[in-house]
This record gives structure tokens, sequence and C-alpha cells, in this order.
């Protein structure tokens, strides 16, 4: 076809009319008012009072209310009052840490809340689906999922995958009229939708009630905390019980007794932990938002530092995210032609073909650029109106459009290579050739396509694609050149221990081109996806898990190496953009979606969106993985090693019949509770990453710090700061000191103890005099407070009086000072024989 004859891009129309101009904005309030925001009903309760009765419903909450009542009961009126005004402190801590996370994950929710396209008094707008109304009209495309159930108003080649309502794998196609609903997707075309019914009036929300039934499961490590709490809270119900009986055998005073059998219940209650995780995933989550890497629910941050294996797409993630049209091959002549260039007779309908079987605005790159060489090509507009599509289809993929060029039908195709010539059915030789070339350009890094004019069988289209009479035109090559960070960011998933994959639909040969441009390891290993699809299933586990390119994949293909990648052992991340990804994104410990040109059921059935589409967020989010889940270990550590010597100290006098038994009351317990809990939740999640964290190897999934050595090393921690706190003890009572004393010097030696854990607990692997030069200031500012509030108790009166305490020398507390230096420093002693040692080997 001569090159005069081509219509310009500009002239092709748009593949739907604009519908009527939709709602008024006083019709929106209307309907609004009429039937309520378009939000499934949630029956979780929310707001201040729902927190307020999570808070006094806890355990450390109910044991500082009894432990007032019995203050009461004893006419202490100093003690009760402090103990009240403890309540209200830890209440208003909790709230505002609950309120804190409630926040971060309500501003995740409105980043992550989906857009609607629509038609308002007589103009185009996009609103938030929660803000569509019964009776707007709604657009929705290919990938996009239903935002509320409607009525068809107009269509192109529009079906939906109604799976999650009907469990029918295979997409319903829809005409005018037909209904549709909320919460499936449209799996091709696109149309205008006239809204029936929204929130819990569709079809989805009347069944919300069964899933909201449905639990959802909790991660590794929130089983594991609450299982470790859980026994802790056994062990300290025990301990109440034990206490109280002693005590109450020795004195017959069961009032006291209970007393000091809650002051034991409270310290050994390791109620920070569980705040404390929901801290740091929520508040994690909020970091990574600002980082450019949406997180669907904040339990995923849990997993990112395990990641293990990272499946990636190679177009618009490792590569650009646009194409440009390098080369034509014509199959008239069998000559490749430069682009941009001159274009002989023959070359000409290549371009021109490839460009009609492109959709009328397209939004896939590859068409795109096609669309950008044909108009630098040739400026000649004229009409080229849709009469029939042929959506992409086949294994491997091809589209077909017919269009009206000079008043009588033209009929366009492309696609895969293979597919092309199996319906165009050139002759051996000329197959052989064009499968040459196509290899040839794909080994330099090309996508290559097939590109094919067909011809009417009969009077009528006919249903498949397949099924018109083909002539091969010929190839159209696109350059998709990789990211300028590319190469940096599979450096750094390599160095961090993370395998990197590459799964792209397109050919074995420009993967691999791609692959060595960006120095993927393995590079040189390949699958297809036919082959995953013919391999057994302990086959492909082993072939998997050496290879690192696989290409010309489909949906069914990704997904089974998803999960034989799963079956060895692999935790594996995946990236995707379309409709197709959503079940390997699904199956994926972490599914991640690409923001900018990720479908919507992408980004539904991905656990993370990559704002910018740029796999380096996923360099950083899996850093900040490693740093929440390390400085959360730490929080816990410390918490456990506080908690023991504050136990022993209450528990070891008694037992062993010191002379003085119980000098610790709720009083003393509850300023603990105070400075640890912030410290736990504030200041070690503050605390930045250590050197050299991502040059260390994934952790586990399935691994914990609650058992074992690493639990072992936090126990002997505690008792190191036990046996200096109880030396104290002992010491200055074998002096024969009065109680009051005694109990100021003993209380001294654990606060301070705990300033130095806290600083010893910001590394295990760093000394303290590397750790003191990396900035926290949260840290510093709740250390600058324990201090402050311990010198009041030691020398403001009134203070002193409350806390039965005793004016003591500045060289007994210097005493204090050295024993708790003793108690916490011996583990600075540790890290150093331990980084000689790892040094020598």
């Amino acid at each position: 076809m001569p090159t005069s004859t081509l219509p310009a891009p500009s002239a092709l129309p748009e593949a739907i009319a604009i519908p009527a101009p939709g709602l008024t904005t006083a019709a929106v309030a209307a309907a609004r008012a009429a039937h309520g925001r378009n939000v499934l009903p949630d029956n979780a309760p929310t707001g201040l009072l729902a927190t307020l009765k999570d808070v006094v419903t806890e355990p450390m909450f109910l044991l500082l209310l009894v432990a007032c009542g019995v203050y009461v009961a004893l006419s202490e009126g100093a003690e009760a009052l402090t103990l009240g005004a403890a309540l209200l402190v830890v209440a208003g801590i909790s709230v505002y840490q609950a309120r804190r996370s409630d926040a971060a994950l309500g501003a995740l929710r409105d980043l992550t809340q989906p857009q609607a396209q629509v038609r308002r008094n007589g103009a185009p707008a996009t609103v938030p689906v929660a803000d569509l109304v019964v009776g707007d009209t709604v657009r929705v495309a290919e990938g996009s999922r239903l935002p509320a159930d409607g009525i068809v108003a107009e269509a192109n080649d529009f079906s939906a995958d109604e799976a999650i309502l009907t469990g029918e794998a295979v997409p319903v196609a829809k005409t005018v009229g037909d209904a549709v609903f909320g919460g499936t997707s449209t799996a091709s075309g696109s149309a205008w939708l006239t809204l029936t019914a929204v929130g819990g009036q569709t079809k989805l929300g009347l069944i919300g009630q069964r899933m909201a039934a449905i639990a959802t499961e909790k991660t590794p490590l929130q089983r594991q905390v609450t299982q470790f709490v859980a026994r802790m809270a056994w062990v300290g119900l025990g301990a109440f019980a034990l206490v109280w009986g002693v005590n109450y055998a020795k004195s017959g005073d069961w009032v006291t007794a209970l007393l000091f059998g809650l002051t034991l219940a409270m310290s050994i209650l390791p109620e920070e932990i569980p705040v404390a995780f929901s801290s740091f995933m929520a508040l994690g989550a909020a970091r990574l938002s600002r980082l450019g890497v949406l997180t669907k629910q904040p339990q995923t941050v849990e997993s990112l530092g395990s990641a293990t294996v990272i499946c990636t797409d190679k177009t618009g993630t490792l590569t650009e995210e646009g194409m440009v049209v390098r080369q034509l091959y014509d199959g008239a002549t069998a000559a490749l032609v430069a682009v941009p260039g001159p274009l002989s007779a023959t070359a000409a309908p290549v371009l021109a073909y490839a460009r009609y079987a492109s959709e009328t605005e397209p939004f896939d790159p590859m068409e795109k650029a096609i669309v950008a060489a044909f108009a630098a090509a040739d400026q000649v507009a004229a009409p080229a109106p849709m009469l029939h599509e042929y959506p992409l289809a086949g294994t491997p993929p091809m589209m077909t459009h017919v269009r009206q060029v000079a008043g009588q039908p033209l009929i366009a195709a492309k696609g895969a290579v293979e597919h092309v010539l199996a319906v165009c059915r050139p002759t051996p030789p000329v197959v052989a050739e064009i499968r040459r070339v196509a290899q040839e350009l794909s080994a330099q890094g090309y996508r290559v396509l097939g590109v094919a004019r067909g011809t009417q069988p009969g009077p009528d289209f006919p249903a498949a694609q397949d099924d018109f009479a083909w002539e091969f035109l010929g190839l159209i090559a696109l350059e998709n050149p990789p990211k300028a960070n590319a190469a940096a960011v599979i450096r750094a998933f390599t160095e961090a221990g993370i395998q990197v994959k590459m799964i792209t639909g397109d050919f074995p040969e420009t993967a691999q081109a791609i692959a060595r441009q960006v120095g993927l390891p393995g590079a040189d290993t390949l699958l297809t996806g036919q082959r995953v699809m013919d391999l057994p299933a302990a086959a492909l586990r082993q072939q998997v898990a050496r290879t690192a390119v696989f290409a010309r994949m489909f949906p069914e293909a990704k997904l089974k190496v998803v999960e034989a990648l799963k079956a060895i052992g692999e935790v594996v991340a995946m990236t995707g953009d379309g409709v197709n990804d959503g079940p390997a994104l699904k199956a994926a410990h972490i599914g991640i979606a690409m923001g900018r040109r990720g479908t919507e059921v992408a980004r539904q059935a991905a656990s993370l969106v990559l704002v910018d589409d740029d796999l380096g967020g996923m360099v950083t989010a899996i850093a900040q993985g490693r740093r929440i889940y390390q400085n959360f270990k730490k929080a816990v550590f410390y918490v456990v090693s506080i908690h023991i010597p504050i136990v022993l100290t209450v528990a070891v006098p008694l037992l062993a019949n010191w002379k003085w038994e119980n000098l610790f009351t709720p009083v003393h317990i509850i300023f603990l509770e105070l400075v640890m809990g912030p410290t736990c939740s504030i200041a070690f999640e503050n605390e930045p990453a250590e050197a050299g964290q991502m040059r260390q190897p994934p952790r586990p999934l399935t691994s914990t710090f609650l058992a074992g050595a690493e639990l072992g090393r936090s126990l002997a921690q505690g008792l190191g700061i036990a046996a200096a706190v109880l030396g104290v003890y002992y010491y200055f009572m074998q002096q024969g000191e009065a109680m009051p004393v005694v109990r100021t010097l003993t209380f001294a030696t654990l606060v301070l103890s705990n300033i130095g854990l806290t600083l010893v607990n910001r590394s295990f692997t760093q000394s303290i005099f590397q750790t003191l030069r990396v900035p926290n200031r949260l840290l510093w500012l709740m250390l600058g407070l324990t201090l402050a509030l311990l010198l009041v108790t030691q020398f403001v009166p009134a203070a002193q009086r409350l806390f039965g305490f005793a004016p003591v020398p500045l060289g007994a507390l210097g005493w204090c000072a050295l024993a708790a230096l003793v108690g916490v420093g011996w583990v600075e002693v540790y890290k150093a024989v331990r980084a000689k040692l790892a040094g020598k080997g």
C-alpha cells in the first residue's frame, strides 16, 4: 500500500464515544444521602472509644487498677494517688501509640485508595472510588476493578472476570444493558457503566458478613510474639500466687501480701512487646510510603527482610518504560530497514499495518512506539474507524483489528513471531529466514513483533482471528534499553544474598541480551514458558533453583515458577503490572505491583506498590524491612533483659528470707514501666540501620529470636544486671543500712543499669564507642528523661517520701553506677572477643 494513503494516528477516533453528561453536584449529594458511600461495611469498632476500651482491658492496666484499690484499702493516699496518675499516664501513652499507628495506617489507605474515571456536570473527572454514588457514569478499562454494581451503557469488546463471585474462571462477555458487579475485574476491552448499587448494597457487600468472618492469618512473628507473651503471662500468674502465698504465710496480712504479689506480676508481664510490634509495623509501613513504597498490610514489613528471590519483569522494570522502533524487516524484499528513515513501497505497509493493529489510544509502550514511528514516517491523515477487534489472545499471543480505510475493510495483525508465522504459513525456507532474522534482532536486545495482512474468508468476520487468510508482511524491532540504575539494583540484591530471576514474555535472545547488559548473575541459564509447563514438578524445582532467565512466559508458567520456588523453601518476591500477573503476584510471598503503569488488578493482588515503577525502591524496602526487624529484635531483647532483674529483685529476697524482703512496691514498678515502654517502642524504632546490614543473607521467614541462643544471650544480659542489682541490695543490707537506704541504692542501680542496657543493645556486633556516634535524638531524649526522673526521686523530698527513699551520699551512688557498669559492660567485652575471633576466622 502506498504511504500516501496511510492515516496519521491523530485521525483515528476513540474506541468508545463519550456518554451522557453524568450527574450534577446536587444529584451526587442526593444520591450519597440516599444510598451512602461506596465502601463495604466494616463492623470492627474504630475511633477513640474503641482504642480506650482496648487500653483499659490490657493486663497491665488491670493490675495497676487492682494495686490502686489495695492502696485505697490500706489508706495509703499518696501511693493510691500516684498509681491513679500512673493509670492515666499509661493509658495516655497506649492511646497515643494506638492513634499514631492508626494515623499511619489511615494515611496508607488514602495513598492506596483507587480512583475512578467519571462524568459529572458534563465534564470528565477522576474521583476516589469511595466517593462514587448510584447513578454515576463510570469508565472501566482492561485491568481495572469494577468499583460497584451497574449496567453497561456502552461497550467495546468488554468482558469481565467474575470469578470472585461465581468461581467461573472464564471471562464473561458483556454488552449494553448487561449487569456487572463490584469487585469483579475487566478482562478485556473497556466500557461505560451506570452504577445501580454502591457499598453494602452491592452483591459483594451483601456477602460481606461471610467475608468479615474470615480472620486474617497472622504472620510467623506475630504468632511467636503472642505465644511468648502468653507464656510469660502464665508465669506471672504462677509467681503472683507463690509470692502472695509466701507473704501471707509469713505476715498473716492478706492485703499486704496481695500488694506484693501484684508487684511481682507487674514485673513479669512483658506488655511492651505486643505494643512495640504494632508500632514498629505501622510506623515502618508509613516510613516506606514516604520512600515511594506503599504496603497494603503493615505485616508485610516483617517479611521483607526474609526475601531470598526477586522475580522481576523486564520491560519497564529493568528497562526503560518507553520503547522506540529501530528497525523493520521487509518480508517482500527480505531487507532490514533502519527507522527513522525513508521507507520503500513494500516496507511502509509493515509499519502501517502494525499501527492499524494497535489500539486507537494506546497505553502499551510498544504500541506507543509504533504510533510515534508511524507519525514520523507519514503525515497524511485519513479516517480509519474500527469495525471489529480481536483482543490479544493465543499462546504466544497475537491481536487483530479490522478497520475501514478508503471505504474498504482492512485487516491487520501483530504479535509474537511464532503465532504470526503459524497463521501465515510461508514456505519452509522463508520461515527459516524470518526466524534467523528475528533471532539476530532479539540477540541484540530488540523486542521483535510479527506483522500480517488478512483477507476475509467469507461475508462475515470469523469467530477467531486465526481463521482469516493471512499474508506475512514483516517484522518490527523495538528497542527498550536498560534503566540507568538497573545494574546497580541487581548488584545490591546480589550483595544482600537475594537471587534475581528475570521473567518476561520476550524472546529468549532478547531476554538474555538485556540480562547480560544489566549484569544479571546466571544470564546464560534459560527456561521458556512452554518448557516450564512441560517439566514434571520435581524436575522443575531443580531447574528453577539454577535458572536466572525465563522467557516467552505466560500467566500459567509464571505461577508455576513461583510455586516451584516456594516449594524449595525460597521466600519469593515478584513484580508485575498486568492483569495476567495477578495469580503469580497473589501466590508470591511478597507481590510487588507497579504504581504508574500497573493495572488495578495487579495492584489489588500485590502486597506492595512501587509508586515510581523503580525496582530500586525494592532495595530500599528490603533494607527498611531488615532495619525494622533488627530494631524490633533489639527492643524485645531489651525488654526481656530488663524484666529479669526486676523479677529477681522482687522474688529472691522473699524466697531467700533476706532481712529486707519487699523493697519494691507497685509505685517503683510503674516508674520502670513508664521508662521502659517509650524506650522500647519509640527510641529503638527510630534507630538507624547498622552498617553492612544489606550485605548479610536473608533471615529464614520462620526463624525466631524468642528461643535458642539469641534469647539465651538476652537472658544472660538480664542475669548480669540482676547480679549487680542484687549485689548492691545484699551488700548494703549486710552493712546494716536501713530499709529506705537499701531501697534507694537498689533502685538507682536498676535504673542506671536500664540506661546502660539501652546503649549496649543498640547493636549486637558494634561496640558502644561506635554506636555513640550514630544519631538517634529520640533515644537520647528518652535516656535524658530517665536520668532526670531518677535524680528527682533521689533529691526532691516529696518524691523521696513517695518512693520510700532516703538521702544517700554521692559516693554510694557512685558505687551503684559502678555496679551497673559491670553488670551491663561485660556484654561489650563479649562483643570484642567475638569480633576478634571472627577476624581470625
